[in-house]
């Protein structure tokens, strides 16, 4: 808590190590490690100060654009390859005021709750790196191990505190049969508070194939947490047509992600069929969504022959509660005010990226606390009442 207000971070991070994954790797993920060779990447210096590992770790790199092209350089192929370092490697300005404890993005869960402490954050919501989501394109049942495993991970580290930390659970697009299987073997869990659908490159998440995922999020009233990559598969909608330029590439990436992902659900008749069904988008921002919603439910009626019969209409759907988005720092108290005032107070979300370098940490807080314009009523929703109605907190 922190000057009278509870805050919930929906947005904050863990990688695991793929030596975690291996400890908590079935005899099967054990037999068949040798297949994930060529997608190891050794980490030898462990980054000071983020919450990095102590010592060399691997991590999965499974086919990462570098997005190396340069302003104002021709265009050239992107030498994209297995095992390759992260695209945002060496690139980024950390803007920590002081470094968090090592080993939190790893197995340190108390190191991480001591930060929160610092922070005067009551509950993280830890989201996986990049392997989750790249581990798509590999073969199918050798991504359902990892996803085991990192279950497994998950079900030690926050049970250190449940109450404080959440988890989302991974589900595969690709079996839908194992990930709503996975889904109610884990759904009474207290830390799981959202589920990531993890869709294949060409699957829309309207695709009927994947009506059992959302039944078994219905019967544990789970909502779906969305938070975008941008360098790894499946990648994100129109990565082809940047030119290969890191800084468009990402500006365009997140955003561009969840309004797809937006338009198919609010469109598609599923918030109809699950009434429970909700949806919450990190690191994406949310100064898009007032003119991305209001423009669907304009083009809606317009083509009013291509869309099915819907109990509301996409601005409706969102402030009835069904749809939900993290502030960024960077929009500011402006675009804070813009969405409230267009879609209700109902909507923001408070996110740091902890203990990633776009974090502010230990006064991530303070830089929303700030905000004087938008009210206490609203200031108390975005830090933590409209994430305690948009998870599932047992």
């Amino acid at each position: 808590m922190k000057q009278g207000y509870r805050i919930t971070d929906v947005d904050t991070h863990i990688l695991p190590s793929m030596e975690l994954l291996y400890e908590h790797g079935s005899p099967a993920l054990r037999e068949r490690w040798s297949e994930l060779t060529p997608y190891l990447r050794r980490v030898d210096q462990p980054i000071f100060g983020w919450g990095d590992a102590d010592e060399p770790y691997h991590t999965l790199s499974v086919k990462p654009i570098p997005y190396e092209r340069r302003f104002g350089e021709s265009v050239r192929p992107e030498a994209v390859r297995a095992g390759a370092k992260g695209t945002l490697e060496g690139h980024t300005i950390p803007r920590l005021r002081e470094p968090v404890e090592q080993g939190i993005q790893h197995a340190n869960a108390a190191g991480r709750l001591r930060c929160m402490d610092r922070e005067g954050v009551d509950r993280n919501v830890v989201i996986p790196g990049t392997f989750a989501t790249a581990a798509t394109a590999l073969d199918v049942s050798l991504a359902k191990e990892m996803y085991a495993a990192y279950h497994r991970y998950l079900d030690a580290y926050c049970s250190t505190d449940a109450d404080r930390l959440k988890a989302t659970i991974l589900a595969p697009g690709a079996d839908p049969a194992w990930a709503s299987e996975e889904i109610r073997r884990l759904g009474k869990k207290s830390w799981v508070a959202a589920v990531t659908p993890l869709l294949p490159e060409g699957l829309p998440v309207d695709d009927p194939d994947l009506e059992p995922i959302w039944q078994a999020m219905q019967e544990h009233d789970l909502p779906i947490l969305h938070h975008s990559f941008f360098y790894e598969p499946p990648y994100f909608p129109g990565y082809r047509d940047v030119w290969g330029n890191m800084v468009v590439a990402r500006t365009a990436a997140h955003p561009w992600g969840a309004q797809r992902l937006l338009a198919y659900l609010l469109l598609s008749g599923l918030f109809d069929r699950y009434p429970s069904l909700r949806v919450g988008f990190a690191e994406t921002g949310a100064g898009w969504l007032p003119f991305w919603v209001h423009r669907l439910r304009m083009q809606a009626q317009y083509l009013r022959g291509s869309v099915p019969e819907l109990r509301c209409d996409p601005v409706e759907y969102v402030q009835s509660g069904r749809v939900f988005a993290g502030i960024e720092f960077y929009e500011g108290e402006a675009i804070a005010r813009t969405v409230i005032d267009t879609l209700g107070d109902g909507v923001l979300m408070y996110q740091s990226d902890f203990p990633h370098p776009q974090c502010a940490y230990p006064s991530s807080p303070d830089e929303i606390l700030a905000w004087q314009g938008i009210g206490t009523t609203a200031m108390a929703k975005l830090l933590n009442g409209n994430a305690e109605r948009f998870l599932r907190i047992a």
